[in-house]
């Protein structure tokens, strides 16, 4: 399965934004956007004009290094997005949202989408009683997702549950810590998703 493996913090830094890639470390001074509040690579802090195709590939680039999605699926999700019914950028973000390493990072069952990734395809979780395995997978309103009892005493699942009271908890997501399950209220809407991205550019960087 393919990865991006380049170093996590260089993301960050050449976004110019956290993309919370490296879970706790992101809230604290370590932070390399606290650090280095630069791009990355040499004569970067000299300001240069940035063309309207560079607006849209930066923005393309944040959302699609957030969710931690390569671009052949990034641009296989952009294309079912375009043939639904709506606004094709917050339709993108909301099957982005919907992936299950996603859910189980927000509901606080892991420090970051990657450590979500990782857990759930080394099958910690279930989806309505049943082993999930595929981070991609998308969750539907009703869905329960729950941590599997063998893997409760998980050192990573124990230590992004004792994190997770101080971080927002979406309003289509429900969580018990305490039990380690999580319930989808509804789909998520654009004011739910909390990523400083203007997804209209990237659907003019697909369009061009």
């Amino acid at each position: 399965m393919a990865r991006d493996l380049s170093p996590r913090c260089r993301r960050c830094r050449r976004e110019g934004m956290r993309l919370y890639l490296k879970g706790d470390r992101c809230y604290s001074p370590k932070c390399g956007i606290e650090r280095r509040a630069y791009p990355p690579g040499q004569q970067t802090q000299v300001r240069r004009k940035v063309s309207p195709y560079g607006l849209q590939l930066r923005e393309k680039q944040k959302i699609r290094r957030t969710y931690g999605v390569l671009e052949r699926p990034f641009r296989r999700y952009f294309e079912i997005a375009g043939r639904r019914k709506g606004v094709t950028g917050e339709l993108l973000l909301q099957m982005l949202e919907r992936r299950l390493d996603n859910a189980v990072y927000r509901m606080g069952f892991a420090t970051s989408r990657q450590q979500g990734r990782q857990l759930v395809n080394h099958r910690h979780f279930t989806v309505n009683g049943k082993t999930a395995a595929t981070a991609s997978y998308e969750v539907q309103p009703g869905d329960a997702i729950e941590v599997r009892p063998k893997s409760r005493p998980n050192v990573m699942i124990q230590a992004a549950v004792a994190s997770a009271p101080g971080r927002r908890l979406p309003a289509w997501l429900e969580v018990d810590l305490q039990a380690m399950r999580g319930r989808v209220v509804s789909l998520p809407a654009r004011e739910d998703i909390d990523i400083d991205v203007q997804e209209q550019l990237v659907v003019e960087f697909y369009s061009r």
